[in-house]
């Protein structure tokens, strides 16, 4: 080592030489005269050892002082590289293994080296205490806390590990609950707006549907699709029929049954004014669809004729029916009176085909004909939740009936057709309704707005009153066939026939009654033309939408054509 230090007093100089048990550097004073040495040199040693730092002459080591500026003894000084002589009473530290690298060898004795403290660091507190006390030994077991485990602390380290655990457990269960609050929140809310959607695209909000508001619908309805058929009801045994409208929204997903009474005024094909029910079985299946659809402003696509005998049938094929009926329907093929009624009045009554047919038929005496038009929609609704929702199935129930349909409507058609039905009735998206008509035939403001233009979307064009002279005809003779010839007479005469029915009881004599005293010369001709005498003319209180009323008795005898 060259490093030299040199204090500045006197000239001395100082070289490091080592470090001490403290970590502290080691100088020694250099001397003015130094001899060279041979490293190679074998005098007096044998081997290779050698000491680079031997001096030629032995002087007593001694340190500087900064703290007084003298030269002091150094006791206990520390060389790193002496080969085994120390001075100062103690044994030397050897980190090299020196001394005993040096035992059986002839050594020349080396001159203790001037040595000193680096300046302004203090040494020991206390020499003679540092030269006092003996080297420290270690030992393997004085560490062995590194590596020995302590089970208290891997209980308390288990503990703290146990205590982040649970409450990393807890923060997460707090966390989840927050977002599945957070996420019910949200699905509520999207549920919540996509049922007001739905509701407002269907029509089925609160002042928005065509129950609750016709005029906040009214463009809407117009502008909404919708596939209509007529059926017809024929009683091959009693006589008779019954109308109805199948209507199936496609836009608003929901289907209707609309009855429609036998006593709506119609226009018939040469002009006149005529009733539903004539024009049934005078016109035929494609005059009545054009005069409904004059009337009502539809459009219906085809007519399905539904005889009693296929209704019994249908009911059958699909597995009976089930329907809240609202009266007893006597056996009609019961010998005996007093039988056992062949339908019970009663909830979800289980009626068969011919109950069905039955029930779809009856009017019970002096009973409106809207009484058994409601008991057939009845029917009608009952047989739809039964029939297959499905296409294919729906058309090969219809092709089994074996019917001769309608040539505006095929098998398929149809078949296609009551499937979508089904699948709306099944649902709960279908009702029935009963077209309100004014006893001269003609339709109401209430029936315009509430069916006509919401339910079929059209609008209301009945016959103008004041184009014939209405005459109501109740028939009280006894002779069913009384009605109809009376209707031939008086629509050949020129006047508007209304259907007044068939009182409780008969009566010997006609009747022919006029309200206002402008109409006494029609109601006298309208005795005229019935054949009826001058004197069965009265004036009285009549039924609205009428201008003359006549009560046929059983001294009304038709014409012979």
């Amino acid at each position: 080592m060259n490093d030299r230090y040199d204090p500045g007093y006197g000239g001395d100089q100082y070289e490091l030489v080592g470090y001490d048990e403290y970590g502290q550097p080691v100088y020694r004073q250099v001397q003015t005269q130094q001899q060279t040495y041979d490293p190679y040199a074998q005098q007096q040693q044998q081997g290779y050892g050698y000491d680079p730092y031997a001096t030629t002459g032995q002087q007593s080591p001694t340190a500087y002082d900064y703290g007084t500026g003298q030269q002091q003894p150094a006791y206990g000084s520390y060389d790193p590289y002496a080969s085994g002589q120390h001075q100062g009473g103690t044994a030397p530290h050897d980190p090299y293994g020196q001394a005993a690298a040096g035992a059986g060898t002839a050594q020349q004795p080396r001159v203790a080296e001037q040595t000193a403290h680096i300046p302004q660091q203090a040494g020991p507190a206390d020499d003679e205490e540092v030269r006092d006390r003996p080297e420290r030994e270690y030992h393997t077991e004085q560490f062995a806390f590194v590596e020995e485990p302590d089970d208290n602390s891997e209980d308390v380290i288990d503990w703290l590990k146990f205590t982040e655990n649970r409450t990393e457990r807890r923060e997460e269960a707090r966390r989840r609950a927050r977002s599945r609050i957070v996420a019910l929140v949200v699905v509520l809310a999207l549920v919540a707006v996509g049922g007001v959607g739905y509701l407002w695209y269907a029509g089925k909000l609160p002042g928005l549907s065509s129950d609750d508001s016709a005029t906040g619908t009214a463009t809407a309805a117009g502008a909404q699709k919708r596939d209509v058929i007529v059926v017809h009801l024929h009683d091959t045994k009693g006589g008779g029929t019954a109308t109805a409208l199948l209507v199936d929204n496609t836009t608003t997903k929901r289907g209707t049954t609309v009855l429609l009474p036998n006593s709506l005024a119609l226009t018939s094909d040469d002009g006149t004014t005529t009733t539903l029910a004539k024009s049934v079985e005078d016109d035929g299946s494609d005059g009545t669809r054009d005069a409904l659809d004059t009337v009502l402003g539809t459009d219906i696509q085809g007519t399905w004729r539904l005889d009693t005998p296929y209704l019994q049938n249908l009911v059958d094929l699909v597995g009976n029916i089930d329907v809240d009926t609202d009266t007893d329907v006597p056996d009609p093929d019961a010998k005996k009176k007093g039988a056992a009624p062949l339908v019970n009045k009663g909830k979800a009554q289980t009626l068969s085909g011919k109950m069905a047919v039955a029930y779809a038929t009856y009017r019970a005496p002096g009973e409106a004909q809207d009484a058994q038009l409601e008991r057939f929609g009845q029917v009608l609704q009952g047989v739809l939740r039964k029939m297959s929702s499905d296409p294919q199935a729906a058309t090969t129930t219809i092709q089994t009936l074996a019917q001769i349909l309608d040539p505006s409507l095929t098998d398929k058609d149809l078949g296609t057709f009551l499937a979508g039905l089904s699948d709306l009735a099944k649902g709960g998206d279908y009702r029935t309704d009963l077209l309100p008509v004014q006893t001269d035939g003609t339709l109401s403001a209430q029936a315009s707005e509430g069916v006509v233009k919401n339910v079929l979307g059209g609008t209301a064009k009945s016959p103008d009153k004041d184009a014939a002279v209405s005459v109501s005809v109740q028939n009280a003779s006894g002779v069913k066939d009384n009605t109809e010839k009376a209707r031939v007479v008086l629509l050949n005469g020129g006047f508007t026939f209304l259907e007044g029915g068939t009182p409780g009881s008969a009566r010997a004599t006609s009747e022919v009654t006029y309200a206002d005293a402008a109409d006494k010369a029609d109601a006298v001709e309208v005795a005229k033309t019935l054949g009826l005498p001058a004197g069965s003319v009265t004036k009285g209180k009549i039924s609205a939408g009428a201008d003359v009323a006549v009560v046929l008795g059983q001294d009304y005898e038709p014409s012979s054509d």
